[in-house]
């Protein structure tokens, strides 16, 4: 059974292998049990068993890569998640950091492991708070790495659902948040302060001069020994006395005093001022414990280097006199061997380029650190840019020895800054106006698609309207052929049809009694000789006339609902009799029969009116 455990340990430690090779991904440092865990998960959604046989999939299908990190990075995250450690940091933590620094000093803030960007975005709306709006923008810049592209890409769009906000106040949501076609998207000019960018805790360099650096609940996935080396790397990052902020499931299990609690409840912690970190300090650790040297070769040594120092750094002693001073420090202010011994104040330097004197006395009065940005040094008709540190020197048995000033002379930096301060700004109007642009491609694509569909749907209606057109074309040439052969045969009969026709007529003029024919439109089309008798109404005078403008002595309008149903009804056939005045202005009795016209399709045409003088009868 040892055995099998064995080599599935094995197995999986080859696809960690393979993991780091081919994607660039260390998860080495991982604990094994929950690393593993999540592992066989995602095994068995793809419904593998064994490690060899996952590893072969992952060689074969590279989209299998993003659903393992997915799976393995699971990027749980929220707005001020633990609120209460969230509210001490904005009661307690940021007061104090702002306490500490010049109003016009910037502040640099890192979210380690963002996810999404929640976390950043709280530590924007958190300092905008404290700051107000503007001040903010001019003075914080908040950098939020991650492993996880996906992640990244997420946050960088700054867009949540309703469900992602829930848990923020409504205060804030409408002050900080904008509705987007259903989603809610963070304000476009705080969200330029926070900077978005991929960065492993265990291979790449961290940041510098962070001064609140929050990484919660990320330590947690790593063991003991690579969360040593993550927190050296902070140790690094952070400016003095600078603040971590970690999750409520995490400890600092480094045995090095490299940070000091200042709640442990809340876990947050500062840069302890006398702790050293091993990351990047090979030389302070092989000079110490060099035990060949002698002490002497060993101080003259420490003397070389202080004096051959890159920065113009000088030692004055608790009675403020110059004790030591380097090589860089006697060219930059035109110091020399004479001036050691000498009290501070009796020295130029003590004045210019800064009122040192007071910030020597802060320092060890306060035991604390001090940094001055920004002093401006006119020397041989050029300026010159310092950013002074002041560091008070601490015995191991807490006496202090004296203070220490170095000039770190950051003019190539100020000017770089203020290129790159420049290049952003145009990059910020160039992102602008490229995300409008952006935005109008994509509104002119989408109508593009849609003219290009109704070109597409429009074309197969042409082609079936050309299709349907020949197809009747086709129809009209053979019922033209059959039209030419009828009119063919109607002009053989037309002598035929008038021979009808005057049959017709003859029919009509010997039929007594009197005959009215109307349309549907009560139009009449038939008016004989025997209605001519007995109204006195021409026949060229009523045919065309409607029936119910005649004025004849039949009572023809009170004959409409009978003549009007028999126009609809093609079965209707009704026999009355009605008083009528006749041509002769007689009173008369005519029995009148109302029948539907039926024509050929057997649907009703018109109304045949029949009318007998029962007078004429007798």
């Amino acid at each position: 059974m040892s055995e099998q455990v064995a080599e599935g340990n094995g197995e999986f430690e080859s696809v960690l292998a393979y993991l780091k090779e081919a994607r660039g991904f260390d998860f080495t440092g991982y604990k094994r049990s929950s690393l593993m865990r999540r592992v066989r998960r995602r095994m068995a959604q793809v419904g593998t068993e064994a490690y060899a046989e996952y590893l072969d999939q992952l060689q074969v299908n590279p989209d299998e890569f993003v659903a393992l990190f997915n799976t393995i990075l699971i990027n749980v995250t929220g707005f001020f998640r633990d609120p209460e450690a969230w509210e001490y940091l904005r009661a307690e933590v940021v007061p104090r950091l702002l306490a500490e620094r010049s109003p016009d000093e910037s502040l640099r803030i890192w979210s380690a492991g963002c996810a999404s960007g929640q976390e950043a975005y709280s530590l924007a709306m958190l300092f905008a708070d404290a700051l107000g709006v503007e001040t903010y923008r001019q003075r914080v810049k908040i950098y939020a790495t991650d492993v996880d592209e996906d992640a990244l890409r997420q946050a960088r769009h700054a867009t949540y659902s309703s469900a992602e906000l829930e848990g923020l106040d409504e205060q804030k949501l409408e002050y900080y948040f904008e509705a987007q076609n259903g989603r809610y998207g963070f304000r476009k000019d705080l969200r330029r302060s926070v900077i978005f960018g991929r960065n492993d805790l265990v291979q790449d360099a961290p940041i510098s001069r962070i001064d609140l650096l929050v990484c919660r609940n990320t330590l947690m996935y790593f063991n003991a020994e690579t969360q040593t080396k993550i927190l050296e790397r902070f140790h690094f990052a952070l400016a003095p006395r600078g603040t971590l902020f970690l999750g409520k499931a995490e400890m600092l299990l480094s045995q090095n005093r490299i940070f000091e609690p200042i709640d442990l409840k809340r876990r947050v912690f500062r840069k302890a001022s006398n702790g050293r970190a091993s990351y990047n300090s090979s030389f302070t650790h092989g000079m110490g414990q060099h035990r060949g040297l002698e002490v002497p070769i060993t101080e003259r040594l420490r003397e070389l280097a202080f004096a051959a120092g890159p920065v113009a750094q000088l030692v004055v002693t608790e009675d403020e006199l110059l004790a030591v001073v380097n090589d860089q420090a006697e060219l930059a202010f035109g110091l020399s061997e004479r001036d050691i011994g000498k009290p501070l104040r009796d020295l130029d330097l003590s004045y210019r380029p800064l009122a040192l004197r007071g910030l020597v006395e802060q320092a060890r009065l306060e035991r604390r650190s001090l940094r001055i940005k920004d002093v401006e040094w006119r020397r041989a008709g050029e300026i010159v840019w310092y950013e002074v540190h002041v560091n008070p020197l601490i015995a191991k048995d807490d006496t202090l020895m004296g203070v220490s000033v170095v000039f770190h002379d950051v003019s190539g930096a100020r000017q770089l800054l203020a290129e790159l301060e420049r290049t952003n700004r145009q990059l910020e109007s160039a992102y602008d106006e490229l995300q409008s642009t952006n935005e109008e491609l994509e509104t002119t694509n989408e109508e593009l698609q849609s003219t290009v569909e109704e070109l597409e749907t429009t074309n197969e209606e042409l082609q079936s309207t050309n299709e349907e057109l020949e197809t009747m074309n086709e129809e009209l040439q053979s019922t033209n052929d059959e039209l030419q052969t009828i009119n063919d045969t109607l002009r053989d009969r037309s002598l035929d049809l008038d021979e009808v026709n005057e049959f017709l007529e003859s029919i009509m003029l010997s039929i007594r009694a009197g005959i009215i024919v109307v349309d549907s439109d009560l139009l009449i089309k038939t008016w004989n000789r025997g209605a001519e008798d007995l109204w006195g109404v021409r026949r060229d005078e009523a045919e065309g006339t409607h029936l119910f403008n005649l004025d004849i002595g039949l009572p023809v309008t009170d004959l409409r609902p009978m003549i009007r149903t028999a126009v609809t009804d093609v079965a209707y056939e009704n026999t009355v009799m009605i008083n009528a005045v006749n041509r002769r202005g007689r009173d008369a009795v005519i029995r009148l029969r109302c029948a539907a016209l039926r024509g050929p399709d057997g649907t009703s045409h018109g109304a045949l009116l029949t009318m007998e003088d029962t007078a004429a009868e007798v």
